[in-house]
């Protein structure tokens, strides 16, 4: 009975948001390498019986004295935003018209919708990259009537019409040439450089790894162009499983691939909805990245695995 109430307290804690009292907040509204990046301070979130204030040390001793030195049997990682991010192009510099979109949090975006309009130019687009940037959001943000989800196979259909949304372009030569693009590894780089070392030492130490990620089927081939997909021994991609995140059926299917139960498990992921609410509906573990932990070896140090 003692160990089912600390259990129920222990999913007390992880329903009542982030161990951090503050931070970062990095959310991708898209994964075609359009990112479009928020930032927000996460509010001091207090749950009952005082859990809510539990500092990052003590989350640890607590989950040690359940579950044992090694906190979790599998790591689970988002993909466009947590592994890996855009490259984008920094040439231009931070002038003082990008100060406007630092301090309004969008400044990643705009700078990928660099790539939108310098493709773009030679097809007639002639929107700066704010005006694709607003025109992207407005887009995405309607309900897509064609499909319950969005990234359906190699997610063409959807991304289509969020390109010719965004830049007033149709031209289908355009949508090809952006599109492969961003399925390259000139488009996409690995957030973490030490995560290849993180990693290693994680499945050494009996951890299992995967990927959970809202993305269309070019997630893999990308990440064998990163040359990072031998890292991970599963993973769970909305257009195959079929569910997009925060639906938790994505975030079962990882654990049922692992062979672990969903308790057992942690998700790392930058977006507070669809990771961190997510996972926690499909009973993991789940801390929010750039808020709860801020690399891999931090990771792999909540979970008791020193790199």
């Amino acid at each position: 009975m003692a160990l089912i109430t600390t259990r129920t307290k222990l999913t007390r804690l992880l329903s009542y948001g982030s161990r951090s009292s503050g931070g970062i907040r990095v959310g991708s509204l898209g994964k075609f390498g359009a990112m479009c990046w928020s930032t927000a301070v996460a509010p001091v979130e207090s749950g009952p019986e005082g859990f809510g204030m539990m500092g990052l040390k003590d989350y640890e001793d607590y989950r040690r004295s359940l579950y044992g030195e090694i906190t979790h049997k599998a790591l689970l990682v988002d993909a466009a935003g947590t592994l890996l991010v855009p490259s984008q192009p920094m040439a231009q510099g931070l002038s003082l018209y990008l100060l406007e979109y630092w301090a309004s949090g969008w400044l990643f975006a705009f700078l990928d919708f660099w790539i939108y309009r310098t493709i773009g130019e030679k097809y007639g687009v002639r929107y700066s990259e704010g005006e694709i940037l607003n025109r992207y959001r407005k887009a995405y943000d309607q309900p897509w009537g064609r499909s319950r989800l969005r990234y359906v196979n190699d997610g063409r259909p959807f991304w289509q019409y969020i390109v010719s949304c965004s830049t007033g372009c149709s031209d289908s030569q355009y949508f090809e040439e952006l599109y492969d693009y961003y399925t390259t590894d000139k488009a996409w780089h690995l957030c973490d450089p030490d995560a290849e070392k993180v990693f290693k030492a994680l499945r050494k130490a009996g951890v299992k790894l995967g990927v959970v990620s809202n993305f269309d089927t070019r997630l893999r081939p990308l990440m064998r162009a990163l040359n990072c997909d031998h890292w991970f021994d599963a993973v769970a991609v909305s257009a195959e499983v079929e569910a997009e995140k925060p639906n938790p059926t994505i975030f079962l299917k990882a654990c049922d691939l692992l062979g672990v139960k969903p308790e057992d498990a942690v998700h790392v992921g930058d977006d507070r909805r669809n990771d961190i609410w997510g996972a926690r509906a499909a009973g993991c573990d789940a801390w929010l990245w750039g808020s709860d932990v801020h690399s891999f070896e931090e990771v792999a140090q909540s979970i008791g695995v020193q790199v």
